[in-house]
């Protein structure tokens, strides 16, 4: 005999099911130690791409491409909600992911320019990102609302993402890399640095360094972990576990090294 479950019980069920959280690469488990900090008691499965790395210089509909292929992965593994813990993905296809999947709790990551340009009276912020990010119109309404209370410095920031894809943290050549690119704005009175990337916190300690102790870095990590909970708990769907969840990694290159790497990011100090 079939019993059919109630609404009540489709939805406690439903509530046990993982979190999944995709990114272009590895960079998005800056936002997944966010998400475990707000969210302890969920299971997640993190899906990187890092065959398809980077992101920010492909075309728009590229990204988009990928990003609804990742999209299918974690839903055909019984993800109850989605992030997109890619600024570009976050630009190209939130939007149309939410068209897609109506009523399924997606959430995306933009730059943190908000706290960045009300932090003090008309502050100097420098917005790190990836090409692709700085082009769209998404990143360019994101500017239009602050620039009268801010002056803001986009820098695009390509071949920075490859550095944390391949673990390089803290080298000589990234410090030289970092110098070189942010050099031009080391002359102006920066109060901020927005890190419009989420591989980029996982080079935080090399960009203090080199704007100064003064600078305060901003990232979107922990405002899209908050925004996933509120989403999740407004359609009932929070964990009801009382226990650590898990995490399970995925990786498009799938390799023994990849994998390291991972867990690596997630348990480090940054």
């Amino acid at each position: 005999m079939c019993v059919m479950e109630n609404t009540d019980q489709l939805t406690e069920r439903k509530a046990r099911q993982p979190v999944g959280v995709f990114d272009s690469g590895v960079g998005g488990i800056s936002v997944l130690r966010e998400l475990i900090k707000v969210m302890p008691n969920e299971d997640y499965i993190y899906l990187g791409d890092s065959k398809n790395a980077p992101y920010g210089t492909k075309s728009l509909e590229q990204v988009r491409e990928l990003s609804f292929h990742n999209a299918q992965v974690l839903l055909e593994q019984g993800a109850k909600g989605l992030v997109v813990a890619c600024n570009t993905a976050t630009s190209a296809a939130v939007r149309l992911m939410r068209g897609m999947y109506p009523g399924l709790p997606i959430v995306g990551i933009e730059p943190a320019l908000k706290p960045a340009a009300l932090q003090k009276e008309h502050p100097h912020v420098l917005v790190m990102a990836t090409p692709m990010t700085v082009q769209q119109e998404k990143f360019r309404q994101l500017m239009a609302r602050y620039e009268d209370r801010a002056q803001i410095y986009p820098l695009p920031c390509p071949g920075l993402m490859e550095f944390v894809e391949a673990g390089d943290l803290e080298s000589e050549r990234l410090y030289d890399f970092l110098r070189e690119l942010l050099t031009p704005y080391l002359t102006k009175p920066l109060d901020s640095v927005v890190l419009g990337c989420t591989h980029y916190p996982f080079a935080r300690k090399v960009i203090q360094q080199i704007v100064g102790e003064n600078v305060t870095i901003f990232d979107g990590g922990a405002g899209t972990a908050r925004e996933m909970r509120r989403r999740l708990a407004a359609a009932g769907l929070l964990s009801p576990s009382e226990t650590a969840g898990t995490v399970t990694f995925e990786n498009s290159l799938a390799t023994e090294e990849e994998l390291e790497l991972c867990q690596r990011l997630l348990h480090m100090d940054i």
